[in-house]
């Protein structure tokens, strides 16, 4: 069972941000049709990884948070090289955290502090 049961990504713009995750990571999101909020889900695979989604919530603002959550990539410097085009900024660039590979670190469109990990 995966520690990681869920996560959410709380943005002020949510066409922007959407645009972001989707551009960098190469994937389609998709609404979630919750009435009590603008909900796009990542997609998502039960047998492996956490699922999860980007929320707009006006209760909740984006950014100066401390959890980031880590996306897993075949080469993050292959993300990473997206994330300024996209509307982002690279904190880290690709680095190596041994024999549990490698990370980037970016900030989303929305300030939020996100990483790409990939084992090569």
């Amino acid at each position: 069972m995966n520690v990681v049961g869920w996560f959410e990504i709380y943005v002020n713009d949510m066409q922007r941000a959407k645009a972001f995750y989707q551009t960098v990571l190469q994937l389609e999101l998709t609404k979630n049709d919750m009435p009590e909020f603008d909900m796009q889900m990542f997609p998502s695979d039960e047998s492996y990884g956490a699922a999860g989604a980007l929320i707009y919530s006006a209760d909740v603002k984006a950014g100066g948070n401390s959890t980031v959550v880590y996306f897993n990539c075949t080469d993050c410097a292959v993300e990473e090289s997206r994330v300024v085009a996209a509307g982002g900024s690279v904190m880290q660039a690709k680095f190596s955290i041994g024999e549990h590979g490698n990370i980037s670190l970016v900030h989303d469109t929305e300030g939020n502090l996100i990483g790409l990990h990939s084992m090569m």
